[in-house]
């Protein structure tokens, strides 16, 4: 079958194999910040952004993306490096396993929360595993990223 989707704003257009996942198709296409992780849907690893929805892309076919828009790490980079600076700063970068689906998974939050508390915060990171922390670092890190976007008091 034949897909037409954009990766990163650029329109890719490609013949498929029906079961093709995700994952594989973006790591094809030059998307190395997408990683596997655990393969069954619990770590939040292989996050991307599909039409402004985090999405676990190695549960996703790829015919599901058909039409869509998706952003990975390498289409974000100034909002990613932005928030990993806040996750530095708060010292909650650790060992970065879990970094590549969190920063996706937190620029997606920022787009559809506004002014969010931190139990909206902990239920939209839920599917992201972190295996250093205890998520407090992170949860300040999120906070002050948001301030500095201008969307939280200090």
């Amino acid at each position: 079958m034949n897909v037409d989707l954009w990766i990163n704003d650029e329109k890719i257009t490609k013949e498929i194999d029906g079961d093709a996942m995700l994952l594989d198709f973006l790591r094809d296409h030059g998307c190395l910040s997408v990683k596997r992780g655990c393969e069954t849907s619990n770590c939040g690893l292989c996050t991307v952004i599909m039409d402004d929805k985090p999405v676990l892309s190695c549960s996703t076919l790829v015919a599901r993306a058909a039409g869509k828009h998706i952003y990975t790490l390498e289409g974000l980079q100034a909002e990613a490096q932005a928030f990993g600076e806040c996750l530095a700063d708060q010292g909650a970068e650790q060992c970065g396993f879990c970094n590549p689906g969190l920063v996706l998974t937190v620029l997606a939050m920022v787009r559809e929360l506004k002014h969010p508390s931190d139990a909206q915060i902990n239920d939209y990171l839920s599917g992201n595993l972190c295996r250093c922390s205890g998520y407090m670092g992170q949860l300040r890190g999120i906070r002050d990223y948001l301030q500095k976007k201008g969307g939280e008091k200090k």
